[in-house]
């Protein structure tokens, strides 16, 4: 039976998500139900370009429609949380686009919600589906490198002029917007481990959010990530490192999707589907983490084992101490 999508936003990441499903996986495994965008004009031009059967001019149609099964949230960050919570109580499974939410706060309520509700719940850091993480994972679980010593990743593209990047109103910023790929693969490499120290420097603007920043995590045993994300500068490498006292993992650019890893047991490459069509480099891999989110709901799991709710909490716990420490605050934190 195919899994039935709703899709919240109709910008350029939902774009590419439902592109990849379609030119990635067995058409009789999706069906594309409905979408919604604040403009009904949008909505139906991206169910005409992408084979959605409805289009809604409001969110709440989404949520009350009874055959969407699990829904796709791509809108701005400070908006998901809340969306979250009204597809979950309305009984759909949802996978919801990084940051799940602003906050341990509210992420805390979408995830007791929808372990309440019994019901799947994934964010959708795509990264850890690709078959290059699963290469990394793989050399971890084996040893390859020894004690693993330092992490390293270089996150730099010139994106500050985008609005969800550079107001505080949606919750801007680069830590949420392409930092948290550097927190996501320290917390791939160290588990569910939490740093013992948290060490956070970054540039704010006047408006508030954080044009670039600097994350050092120190674990036990001398261990350390580090990790650097700027948004208004040249594009930088790119890459990540994982070293360790046996050897090392290079993950060539772009580190958050790659198409290479070099790992002491060999050089890995996977190719993918041409990228005509799509707004973001490599985005046929979105179609990993919607093939991942059918066999969770299919095998009545509540959540992912490559990103799991407390993958996503520790995330979220060392960004919260890492806006605190730069001085970024959203205004639904001010309240």
């Amino acid at each position: 039976m195919a899994t039935r999508w709703g899709c919240i936003g109709a910008g350029k990441i939902s774009n590419d998500f439902f592109i990849a499903i379609r030119l990635v996986l067995p058409k009789e495994d999706h069906q594309l139900v409905a979408v919604a965008a604040r403009d009904q004009k949008r909505a139906q031009e991206f169910a005409d370009k992408h084979g959605f059967c409805k289009a809604y001019g409001s969110y709440e149609e989404v949520a009350s429609d009874p055959d969407v099964e699990v829904v796709y949230i791509a809108t701005l960050h400070n908006s998901h949380a809340e969306l979250s919570l009204m597809m979950l109580n309305a009984g759909k499974h949802v996978v919801c686009e990084k940051p799940m939410a602003i906050n341990s706060k509210q992420q805390q309520q979408v995830l007791s919600l929808a372990q309440e509700k019994k019901l799947f719940f994934m964010e959708a850091t795509w990264s850890r589906f690709f078959p290059g993480y699963e290469q990394i994972r793989k050399e971890l679980a084996n040893g390859t490198l020894g004690t693993v010593k330092l992490v390293q990743t270089r996150f730099c593209i010139p994106i500050f002029s985008v609005p969800r990047v550079n107001t505080l109103e949606l919750a801007g910023g680069g830590l949420l917007d392409i930092g948290i790929y550097g927190v996501q693969f320290a917390c791939l490499v160290f588990g569910d481990e939490k740093p013992e120290k948290i060490t956070a420097e970054g540039f704010i603007t006047p408006e508030g959010v954080d044009e670039c920043g600097a994350i050092i995590l120190k674990y036990s045993g001398n261990r350390m990530a580090s990790l650097l994300y700027h948004t208004n500068a040249g594009e930088g490498d790119n890459t990540a490192s994982i070293l360790g006292q046996k050897g090392k993992i290079e993950v060539e650019a772009p580190f958050w999707c790659p198409n290479k890893v070099t790992t002491p047991t060999g050089d890995y490459e996977f190719s993918l589907p041409d990228d005509k069509g799509f707004n973001f480099r490599n985005s046929a891999g979105l179609a990993f983490e919607a093939k991942c989110a059918r066999e969770c709901i299919q095998n009545g799991c509540t959540e992912c084992p490559l990103i799991s709710h407390r993958q996503s909490q520790l995330i979220m716990e060392i960004m919260d101490e890492a806006r605190r420490q730069m001085g970024v605050v959203y205004p639904e934190e001010k309240l």
